[in-house]
């Protein structure tokens, strides 16, 4: 089953709540996304780090009811 864009999202803002979240569906299907999220939790992180905790905001749904993400991560300027 397909995960909608606005779940993703939510899941994201829920663990990251000034975060900027911006979902793109690249396939059409509800399977493939690519996301772009900013947030001032990620200074000072690695990107790895900062991929990780958006992997840990969707809880688990990696490689299942999500199959794809394409993440860019960033922290706002100073």
């Amino acid at each position: 089953m397909p995960m909608d864009p606005t779940e993703i999202e939510r899941l994201i803002k829920a663990k990251l709540p000034d975060a900027t979240v911006v979902i793109q569906d690249l396939a059409g299907d509800g399977d493939h996304y690519a996301a772009k999220v900013e947030s001032r939790a990620f200074k000072g992180k690695s990107r790895v780090q900062q991929h990780q905790m958006v992997y840990d905001a969707l809880g688990g749904r990696m490689g299942g009811v999500l199959h794809a993400l394409a993440l860019t991560t960033t922290s706002p300027p100073d």
